[in-house]
């Protein structure tokens, strides 16, 4: 449906959040978990607390040449679980989401093995407060696709689902609702200078190669002559230096910027911890300027998140 055209993949949601149900009436995105809470502490245990929010559904829509239509997505009762308390901290676990606008035929592992429904997409969520005033959110299950983008308590970017399985969520079976989450690889928000830069490699002059990778395969090894610049499409792939990893990177990732600076050698292994699709570009689709200033620590591995 996307490659035809009758769908369509939604745009990358902005850095920091100013109107979601605007966003939501743009057809921006398909659906969002949103959750507040709030605590009373006394001597550093929590004594009273809440929470409310829940799910804002979106819609769909598809186009067959010059005809067009929307449909909307059904939303699912919200779960939550019991509050867990602490020593200085509650925590709230929410999972909302529902069902979307179309269906297509599904194959699933068991009968009746074809189904005609659209799936279910959802996201858990966790929101730990703290006695001293700060918060944590994370994302502790999901759908196998879209892509899921998680906003902190000032409304910016912050975590996203590592991987998006259009084929393991068209054929779901088991879901929250089933008393059965998904897991989900969880990774930072890339920076905005990589965000910058993935634009501009994606929509460039020269069009990248796109390749795949199994989990477990070495996308570059540090010692290697390198003349490209990667973006990571989807997945996970850890960054090792001398035998050690010192980060996991998840989609949005421009990497290899390096060796294209410092003599045309690899100075990391990359390798994928989970299957992997990522774009190689030419030396030149990037302006050397970008390329110093995403050397010099403005990646997320290097920035506190």
């Amino acid at each position: 449906m996307f490659a035809a055209g009758i769908s369509h993949y939604d745009s990358p949601p902005p850095d920091v959040l100013d109107d979601l149900e605007g966003m939501r009436d743009a057809d921006a995105y398909r659906f969002a978990n949103r959750i507040h809470a709030w605590a009373e502490f006394s001597g550093g245990r929590p004594v009273d607390y809440g929470v409310e929010g829940g799910v804002v559904i979106g819609s769909t829509t598809v186009r067959l040449g010059r005809l067009g239509a929307t449909f909307a997505a059904v939303p699912l009762p919200d779960l939550r679980a019991p509050a867990e308390t602490g020593d200085g901290w509650v925590r709230f676990t929410q999972t909302a989401g529902g069902r979307t606008a179309l269906p297509f035929p599904r194959t699933l592992a068991r009968a009746p093995f074809v189904r005609w429904q659209a799936p279910l997409v959802w996201t858990t969520l966790s929101l730990t407060l703290h006695a001293d005033g700060r918060s944590a959110v994370g994302l502790v299950g999901a759908s196998p696709f879209p892509r899921h983008w998680v906003y902190d308590s000032a409304d910016r970017l912050c975590l996203k689902a590592g991987v998006a399985d259009f084929k393991a969520w068209a054929g779901q079976i088991a879901t929250p609702w089933g008393a059965e989450d998904s897991p989900v690889v969880v990774t930072a928000a890339e920076t905005a200078l990589e965000r910058e830069l993935s634009t501009r490699l994606m929509h460039g002059g020269a069009r990248p190669v796109v390749r795949e990778l199994r989990q477990g395969e070495v996308l570059v090894r540090q010692g290697d002559p390198g003349d490209s610049l990667f973006l990571l499409l989807d997945g996970v792939v850890s960054v090792d230096v001398g035998g050690g990893v010192l980060a996991e990177l998840g989609p949005g990732a421009v990497l290899g910027e390096r060796a294209l600076l410092e003599g045309g050698s690899r100075t990391a292994t990359l390798t994928a911890v989970t299957p992997v699709r990522v774009a190689e570009a030419p030396a030149d689709a990037i302006d050397r300027s970008f390329l110093v200033r995403l050397a010099e620590g403005h990646r997320r591995e290097r920035s506190g998140l």
